[in-house]
């Protein structure tokens, strides 16, 4: 890019700045010397290949999306929590907002994930064990109260039920008095990755899609604010896949879910805006920048030159982060605290819009109050002590970091064409219009090959640890120690017991005539072709449970049995 060009880019994003709110805050360094909202070419410069790193806040957004960087906003401390029943929880929730979180972050345990009441017989031993446990409306009353939905954001890491949940979270906002209309935060939903990688689906793909394309169509008209899909690569990556292929896989699945809502007649740019993604940062400090960077920049393309968006915020990728648990050692657990630190701060020089940090304790048990709040305070002596909100994009321009975010780029665009060959070779056998991402990512499923793409990988790290070519302090090297045990968080199991009298009474105490109603006119909508968000929130209204939803359209639907690869 020649120099002109350069200089006028300049002007374009200091006019955002100046138009920009910024917070009341020292942009100084610790020595108290000024620093430059945003650095780049000196003037007269000739930089070539420029366009694709640009000046914040503007197309590609290599650099962020707002031209103030945090000195507008900084990210949302989101802090990932849930165990025991909802009042435990909502317990812990209070806590983290009361230590200055920003938002919430619902964790479920594994009978919610698979869309399971606590007192079914798959259940046992495992309600409240690595979440919280919420089997109807009013256990989600339960987790907020107190806590008004209107005022908060709330992010919940759920994809298989992830629809009839976020209808009891609607039912609860109703009961507090709040108007679903202004409801603010992000819902998982991402079934596509449950298919590759961390295995909670319910049913067959396509009966998953429809359900999500019914949620993206209801937001879009009712609930503006509220993101009813973000697109994970955390669960991607701890799975085994390299920074490379977690961008990938991600980003295809965004594209299939966009393809998803062109396929309903949706305005890309009024639902793309309704898509968040959710990213790992690994402990590879450099690579994970340049993995965020590449990632805002392939979106932004994709989005305006494959699926026709105009508008910035449906050009926009916004991401949450959350610090790699696949990276954190029972051996040694307080090394934990530094892989964490180095983990968010890469997430941070990467542009995250939100955070979780890990406790030293996750990969024991779930966290302490103790390990929770140091997960906390490392974000918060990020924020507050290191400067490194002053500037946007302080490491944009550097060699090493623009050449990894060129790598990462060029990697993922050939895995994009991948995908697409597939789809193309799947569209004449298959029944899947939607698009050819979309077909390509069904193909690839039902083939195991991105299956096998991550396995190949998480081998090849395993084979490389246990010929210490890679080396992981306090496992492989450095092993002396003077670290005792740790006491950690245990669940009893008067949690379940508890739970499942709770949940014995609400039945006996609710209309099962209505109940009884209300599901079979969900199964009427699940065999005809409307929206089902309604009839599934009458369901829920009328205390209907979860396992009971679920396994009304499971019994329609068939359950999904992921098939064999050798």
């Amino acid at each position: 890019m020649d120099a002109d060009a350069i200089a006028q880019g300049r002007r374009r994003w200091q006019e955002r700045y100046d138009a920009a709110r910024k917070r009341d805050a020292d942009f100084t360094t610790l020595s108290g010397d000024p620093v430059e909202p945003v650095y780049g070419p000196r003037d007269g410069d000739t930089v070539e290949g420029f366009e694709r790193i640009g000046w914040p806040g503007e197309f590609p957004y290599t650099r962020g999306l707002y031209a103030t960087g945090y000195r507008g906003r900084t990210w949302t401390i989101r802090q990932f929590a849930g165990f025991g029943n909802a009042e435990q929880t909502n317990e812990r929730y209070k806590m983290i907002l009361e230590a200055g979180g920003g938002g919430l972050s619902v964790a479920f345990d594994m009978p919610t994930l698979m869309g399971r009441d606590s007192d079914e017989p798959q259940s046992l031993g495992e309600v409240g064990h690595c979440g919280v446990a919420i089997d109807s409306a009013a256990d989600m009353e339960v987790l907020f109260s107190g806590i008004p939905l209107g005022d908060v954001t709330t992010s919940m890491t759920i994809s298989g039920p992830a629809v009839p949940v976020f209808c009891m979270y609607l039912v609860a906002a109703e009961r507090q008095g709040v108007d679903p209309a202004v409801l603010n935060g992000t819902l998982q939903t991402d079934i596509f990755k449950e298919y590759i990688a961390q295995k909670e689906w319910l049913f067959q793909p396509e009966p998953h899609l429809r359900l999500i394309g019914d949620l993206m169509e209801h937001c879009a008209q009712g609930i503006p604010a509220y993101k009813p899909l973000s697109v994970s690569g955390y669960h991607i990556r701890e799975a085994g896949a390299t920074a490379a292929q977690e961008l990938a896989y991600t980003l295809a699945d965004g594209f299939g879910y966009v393809e998803l809502g062109l396929s309903r007649g949706l305005d890309v740019d009024t639902f793309a805006p309704g898509l968040s993604f959710f990213f790992d940062a690994h402990l590879d400090f450099f690579e994970e920048i340049a993995k965020f960077r590449a990632a805002r920049r392939i979106w932004a393309r994709w989005m305006r030159d494959v699926y026709g968006a105009r508008s910035e915020k449906a050009q926009w990728l916004r991401f949450h982060t959350q610090t790699a648990g696949v990276s954190l050692t029972a051996q040694q657990p307080y090394n934990n605290v530094v892989r964490t630190a180095i983990e968010a701060l890469s997430a941070v020089l990467g542009g995250t819009n939100s955070l979780h940090t890990n406790a030293l304790d996750e990969t024991l048990a779930l966290p302490s109050e103790r390990a929770a709040e140091i997960a906390l305070r490392t974000q918060q002596v990020l924020m507050e002590e290191t400067g490194v909100t002053n500037v946007a994009d302080p490491l944009g321009g550097s060699w090493y970091v623009e050449a990894l975010t060129d790598r990462i780029e060029a990697d993922a665009e050939k895995v994009f064409a991948q995908i697409r060959e597939r789809g193309r070779r799947a569209v004449p056998d298959e029944q899947y219009p939607v698009g050819p991402i979309t077909s390509g990512i069904l193909r690839g499923i039902e083939d195991g090959w991105f299956t096998g793409e991550i396995a190949e990988s998480a081998f090849q790290y395993q084979t490389a640890l246990e010929k210490n070519a890679k080396r992981v302090v306090g496992v492989n090297c450095h092993t002396g120690s003077v670290t005792g045990d740790l006491e950690i968080l245990r669940v009893s199991h008067e949690v379940e017991r508890e739970q499942v009298r709770a949940l014995a009474d609400r039945k006996a105490a609710r209309d099962e005539a209505v109940v009884r109603r209300a599901l079979d006119e969900l199964l009427a909508a699940a065999r005809g072709s409307g929206n089902m968000i309604a009839p599934m929130l009458d369901a829920v209204r009328a205390e209907a449970t979860l396992g009971e939803i679920c396994g009304t359209l499971r019994d329609e639907w068939g359950a999904y049995t992921e098939p064999p690869v050798f």
